[in-house]
């Protein structure tokens, strides 16, 4: 059985109350600089409660509910790059500037945007960043998570829980878990998922210029992925300072559900965590 995290809250600097998971590292030395998880859209930190503790070897590791998803708060306002706030936040609460991030999605966009104006940053790992899509593809996932659907249980809810766009074929205990935590009662009693859906309809934040990201990069593509093109991957690697490219095979845009332990080894090699995979 993996630790519980410890679940805590705190506030943005415009008010908003934001959550967030922490494991503990297993190791009883000096903890080394944390590492922090970011979530893609539509999803929420409990995406991670199987990787979570895995990492939490020698460093405390934080997993961020962004505004409007997860346990988080879900402000009526709504303004581009809100997102890369709730980060920084984050960061003043922990004290730290000098953490490893790693971000899938949007999660990955937003770690990546923070590597270019916070040189404090010690890593980044960009987990199928969304670049080079099929035409229509990344439009089509944004309108299948603004229509979201509710169902009249919470059984029902958890049980048509499907991973967006679909993956491959994840374990059933590891779909339900993820799924446990992503359902919400909504204020007409009928249950939904735990994130809102008004913020696909945002326009994204500009991409960084990959040349002010100083700290090291390592980029991470499900060889399957329809969201992260190979030549977007590769392109992207070169034009980085201090960029390297790992593909996982038998993974799509879901690289974290679909082979996990992959993930974990090559976030090994990467920051040098002795992670038991």
């Amino acid at each position: 059985m993996s630790p519980s995290p410890r679940s805590e809250r705190f506030k943005c600097h415009d008010g908003v109350t934001l959550h967030q998971l922490c494991w503990e590292p297993a190791s009883k030395d000096e903890p080394g600089p944390p590492i922090v998880l970011l979530h893609g859209g539509g999803a929420n930190a409990h995406w991670w409660g199987h990787l979570g503790p895995r990492l939490a070897t020698t460093s405390p590791v934080y997993a961020l509910d962004f505004r409007g998803h997860g346990e988080s708060d879900f402000p009526s306002e709504r303004e581009i790059g809100a997102f890369n706030l709730d980060l920084e936040a984050l960061l003043v609460h922990l004290g730290r500037q000098d953490v490893h991030l790693v971000g899938h999605s949007l999660g990955a966009a937003v770690a990546f945007d923070h590597a270019s104006r916070f040189t404090a940053t010690r890593s980044a790992s960009l987990v199928d960043l969304s670049r080079g899509a099929a035409p229509g593809t990344g439009r089509r996932a944004r309108l299948a998570l603004s229509l979201r659907r509710t169902y009249p249980s919470r059984e029902e809810a958890i049980a048509r829980f499907r991973f967006l766009p679909e993956t491959s074929q994840p374990s059933e205990a590891l779909r339900r878990s993820i799924a446990e935590h992503s359902v919400r009662k909504e204020p007409d009693g009928r249950f939904g998922y735990q994130f809102d859906p008004a913020w696909f309809a945002l326009p994204a934040r500009a991409r960084p210029d990959p040349t002010s990201v100083t700290c090291p990069v390592l980029l991470i593509r499900g060889a399957d992925s329809q969201l992260l093109s190979a030549e977007a991957a590769h392109s992207l690697v070169e034009a980085l300072p201090d960029g390297r490219l790992t593909e996982i095979s038998g993974a799509g845009h879901h690289v974290l559900i679909d082979q996990p332990d992959e993930l974990l080894s090559a976030l090994d090699r990467f920051i040098g965590l002795s992670i038991d995979t």
